[in-house]
């Protein structure tokens, strides 16, 4: 039985328990955390009843192989704290009343860190970020799978390997796939100046370049944000807060960078020998990622799976938002994997630990692609019945024979929200209903339904009642209307994050956890003082085309600004021996690569490095007009009022509150 279906049966045969109870009645007063009400308590326990979480099979699994554990923290150069080893130490022992026992499950897994060896030649370094690091032993050196999120948290893993296996150089990286937590430590493992001088092999799947740095400049700032719930970076690490984000503990904000590949995957299936080991390679793009591949190594008897596979269902639509991933084609790549893998003795995948021998290898794969293809079907099914994406969701459950192995519970993606990813990879945002074909803004829906109760104090009132029937999913969607016609209103906005705190207590999806507790943190506290700035991308982007970074700035031109304004501007790079015409028309700025052009307002000439610090707001007006990387010739005031129109978005937008 899936959690979901356990907790909507908990709440009703508690309800009248809750009554009694009060459940939760000044749960959270005075702004701080609550304790989990009678009714997530029932909800918990049922789940706890329901599930086998004591499988000692996967807790064996996890600690197989165990060299050593670090311990301490990761600082960056100015003394800023990246990473603690130590923070979930106290995810151990029986769940807590506030965390879903199915997920505390999870977490204690994932609490397994350290260096492990996989197999003869194999190492994994897990829990230095989100996600691991694989080491494979070459002729001459290690050749490195995936390099983290940040170069703080690699230079620690790699250091880590070289203290407990020998001081081995690099000598080959090989990036799965185009996601930031698997190439944005790699100037952590190697730098490009050794990749440069020892011409170390750097292989990546066909599209990685283009992938990899177009998401995060285009829609970097609104991801970032919207990443602060989803991975709780401002949740305490307690048993109120974050204990686990499902794939790995969590996400290190450290510095970014990359390796741009010198050998590309390109074909459906790909042989490569490096360092002495062969690797066959299966492009899979638009599974787990735009840009993907797995690989077998049949000396070995090794499948790495990339994160196609992992001991979680994964996203079709990851809550930080993305592009939607193709069901579809997911459980198709699985399918054919099982035959690439037929002979393998160990799957390692590039989060959590690995599966040992044919059969449970071939059980884990085939039920991890029948939950994709079965969420597939059966939605397109339901859509074809004329149901709605909620519709379909509400009652959505897999089958017992799925839904019994954990491996593919919700601990990151959930059947809820893939559900609504297989819609809208389908049918889009819109279900039909002309009523919602043009339907009023959030904040003003808000204050009309506000009105229409008779008052926010009525709507505060009606939401304590669902509150106190352990209706919380009732009384967040009232209070949400309370609080978008009145973000003042404290005692809207504080009886909002106790209901979404009884939501975070039961959930077992990590990032749902995250999510509402902290919206209820924001609720209480207010957003973040600082977002997180692209600047950390700054040895990221200096490899991207600056194709990229004019898309990002025409995408950030404000059209009420820019009006009937119609300029020219030339942008050179000196250093690349490029040029660009950038021109602003009908409110659109439009940009092609092309020598400059006399009637231009003004040009500008300058280095790609100064380029960067601009878009990265390292660098602003007064540098532009002052520094010796910079020339301007023609207008001064046009080019002036041309950045002008270029917004800079500080990444700190409201969620919970407008």
């Amino acid at each position: 039985m899936s959690t979901a279906h356990i907790c909507t049966h908990a709440a009703t045969l508690v309800a009248a328990l809750v009554l009694l109870a009060g459940c939760g009645k000044n749960t959270g007063a005075g702004g701080t955390a609550g304790d989990a009400s009678p009714a997530t308590l029932a909800v918990n326990d049922a789940v706890a009843k329901a599930l086998p979480l004591d499988d000692p099979k996967s807790f064996e699994d996890a600690k197989r192989g165990f060299i050593a554990a670090p311990t301490g923290q990761v600082k960056d150069a100015a003394g800023k704290l990246i990473w603690d080893f130590d923070s979930y130490n106290f995810v151990k022992g029986a769940a807590p009343a506030t965390v879903n026992p199915s997920l505390w499950r999870q977490a204690l897994l994932n609490n397994q860190i350290g260096l492990f060896k996989v197999s003869d030649g194999i190492w994994q370094l897990r829990g230095f970020d989100l996600a691991n690091i694989t080491l494979i032993d070459g002729k001459s050196g290690w050749i490195v799978v995936d390099t983290l999120t940040a170069r703080e948290t690699a230079t620690a893993a790699m250091a880590f390997a070289r203290k407990h296996l020998g001081d081995k150089p690099v000598s080959g990286v090989v990036f799965t796939h185009s996601h930031v937590d698997h190439f944005g430590g790699a100037l952590g493992v190697v730098s490009a100046e050794e990749v440069k001088a020892r011409k170390i092999p750097v292989v990546a799947p066909a599209g990685f370049m283009e992938e990899a740095t177009s998401e995060n400049i285009m829609m970097g700032v609104a991801m970032s944000r919207r990443s602060m719930y989803m991975y709780g970076s401002r949740l305490p690490r307690d048993a109120k807060g974050s204990v686990d984000n499902g794939l790995g503990k969590a996400v290190a904000y450290g510095q970014v960078g990359i390796l741009a590949p010198n050998l590309v995957v390109d074909q459906p299936h790909q042989e490569l020998t490096i360092d002495g080991v062969r690797f066959v390679f299966h492009n899979v793009p638009g599974s787990e990622a735009p840009s993907e591949f797995v690989f077998y190594l049949p000396e070995k008897k090794a499948f790495g799976g990339a994160e196609m596979l992992s001991h979680t269902l994964h996203n079709l639509y990851t809550l930080r938002g993305a592009k939607v991933r193709d069901a579809l084609k997911w459980a198709d790549y699985i399918d054919g994997s099982l035959t690439y893998a037929a002979d393998a003795e160990v799957l390692f995948n590039q989060h959590h630990w690995p599966v040992w021998g044919k059969e449970r290898i071939r059980d884990f794969m085939v039920k991890q692609r029948d939950t994709y293809r079965f969420i597939h079907d059966q939605t397109v099914r339901q859509m074809n019945a004329g149901l709605t994406a909620s519709e379909i969701a509400e009652n959505f459950q897999l089958p017992k024979s799925l839904d019994d192995h954990l491996n593919v519970h919700g601990y990151y993606g959930t059947v809820k929200h893939n559900v609504k990813a297989v819609y809208q990879f389908y049918l889009g945002w819109f279900d039909a209903h002309p009523a919602n074909l043009d339907a009023l803004p959030p904040v003003e829906a808000g204050k009309r339904y506000v009105a229409l109760a008779g008052g926010i104090d009525k709507v505060v009132a009606a939401a304590q009642t669902a509150f106190d029937a352990g209706e919380y999913r009732w009384a967040a969607e009232l209070l949400k209307h309370a609080v978008y016609a009145d973000p003042k209103n404290k005692a809207a906005s504080e009886l909002m994050a106790q209901s979404f705190e009884q939501m975070g207590y039961r959930a077992e999806s990590a990032p749902w956890r995250n999510f509402y507790l902290t919206g209820a943190l924001e609720l209480r506290q207010g957003g973040p003082e600082k977002g997180i700035t692209i600047d950390i991308l700054l040895d990221m982007l200096q490899h991207a085309p600056i194709e990229r970074f004019l898309e990002r700035m025409a995408a950030s031109l404000d059209g009420a600004k820019a009006g009937d304004s119609r300029l020219k501007i030339n942008l050179v790079f000196r250093d690349l021996n490029e040029s660009y015409v950038l021109q602003i028309d009908n409110a659109v700025l439009h940009h092609r690569k092309a020598p400059p052009e006399n009637d231009a307002n003004a040009t500008l000439t300058l280095t790609k490095a100064f380029f960067l610090q601009m878009m990265t707001g390292q660098a602003g007006a007064k540098d532009l007009l002052m520094s010796d990387q910079t020339k301007i010739t023609g207008s001064t005031i046009d080019l002036a009022r041309f950045f002008s129109m270029i917004e800079k978005a500080p990444g700190i937008f409201p969620i919970v509150a407008r």
